[in-house]
């Protein structure tokens, strides 16, 4: 039984290495001026690469399922990801004289990132690009990036439900990761709401970021931010009360779980009453996992580049439903794969072996302060999270 199938959105990354000095000036990225930089990292990257590989490093049996041109990316793409492991790229589909996907990835020190994004094939891909023969033999099924993906939201999202009822169909325990959309683009205007209402019933992890969230479910409250806060400072202007709010929207619109990635903050996870079924990837105490609340607090460390943390801290969470654990424990490890992964330029060579990255936990790692005491919640030392006043601990 195969572990794991990622699925969705799959590019090349190119990453040139921006120095604090150049970021720092005031003139940075002005219209005609030319900004010298360091060497790029060139990279696969979107969800299936980064979430997937992350899985591979912490010791799963990992497919990839995306689309890919018959270009001189598509085949870097291929010759990348088989450098990871010859059977990841088996189920690729190609797509007859349509461009590959890739993205440049702005991203200097101290500045949050910015992306320019070629969607290529990503846009084509569709529910006969997902086997069901593979289905059948795998126990957790996740799915990224949809609004990157033009034929997941141009109908309303009949085609990104179809995925996810032929996976619950088969099976599989089925996970879904967002983007952020471009609100200048046909995805920003698509119908979200709808799009989840759609797909949420057939999905039992449901791990967007809360930015992501806000957009697709309170566009008002992101756009009202936007213009009160500094830039990449919405998180911090979310209350913990709103933010639990947003997770029980997306709860009542059918998902099992749901953990928002907050960033600097950490993760939020909530969870819905009465959880009786989850799939093949499901872990044996289902008891455990409903009805919870639970906040897992960043670790520290020194951050080199965030590129992929959000698809890293999701590999973590997964990786810690796969191997067993509590969800307590998916948490905790959900936020040190994250950890991990910053402290590196690219998005996989600072993830550790799972062994090793469950024995920093154990070590005592530090962790960041999430301002929680004075809202309701409550630090316990034995899980190492915040548990919340919703919280139906067994």
């Amino acid at each position: 039984m195969i572990d794991a199938v990622v699925a969705g959105h799959l590019c090349v990354d190119i990453i040139p290495q921006i120095g604090g000095s150049a970021a720092a000036s005031d003139n940075f990225l002005a219209p005609g001026r030319l900004t010298e930089v360091g060497g790029a990292i060139l990279s696969t990257g979107g969800s299936v690469s980064n979430t997937g590989l992350a899985l591979r490093k912490l010791g799963l049996d990992v497919r990839l399922v995306a689309r890919v041109g018959d270009d001189y990316i598509g085949s870097l793409i291929h010759d990348v990801l088989n450098t990871c492991g010859a059977r990841l790229t088996e189920r690729l589909a190609i797509g007859r004289g349509e461009p590959s996907s890739y993205t440049i990835v702005i991203s200097p020190p101290g500045i949050d990132r910015s992306f320019l994004h070629c969607p290529g094939t990503n846009n084509t891909f569709g529910p006969e690009d997902v086997s069901a023969e593979l289905l059948e033999q795998v126990r957790l099924f996740h799915f990224g990036y949809p609004p990157l993906m033009r034929r997941m939201y141009a109908d309303g999202g009949v085609e990104l439900s179809t995925i996810f009822r032929l996976a619950k169909a088969h099976g599989v325990t089925t996970s879904l990761d967002l983007s952020m959309p471009d609100p200048v683009t046909a995805s920003g205007r698509a119908d979200w709401p709808g799009i989840l209402r759609l797909t949420l019933p057939h999905v039992d992890l449901f791990l967007p970021s809360v930015e992501e969230l806000l957009y697709m479910l309170r566009r008002e409250r992101l756009d009202e931010l936007a213009h009160t806060v500094a830039q990449g400072k919405v998180i911090d202007a979310l209350s913990p009360k709103e933010i639990a709010a947003l997770a029980a929207q997306a709860i009542s619109l059918g998902a099992r779980v749901v953990a928002l990635k907050l960033g600097h903050r950490g993760l939020y996870v909530r969870t819905a009453v009465g959880i009786r079924e989850l799939g093949r990837g499901a872990p044996q105490d289902l008891a455990g996992w409903s009805g919870r609340e639970l906040w897992a607090p960043c670790f520290r460390v020194d951050v080199v580049n965030t590129v992929g943390s959000g698809d890293s801290t999701i590999a973590g969470f997964l990786a810690g439903l796969l191997k067993g654990q509590s969800i307590e424990g998916c948490a905790r490890s959900a936020v040190a794969v994250g950890a991990c992964n910053v402290e590196a330029a690219d998005t996989i060579s600072g993830l550790r072996p799972w062994e090793e990255t469950q024995a920093r936990i154990q070590r005592g790692w530090a962790r960041l302060d999430a301002h929680l005491d004075r809202c309701g919640w409550v630090w316990n030392e034995a899980t190492g999270l915040w548990h919340g006043p919703d919280d139906r601990k067994p």
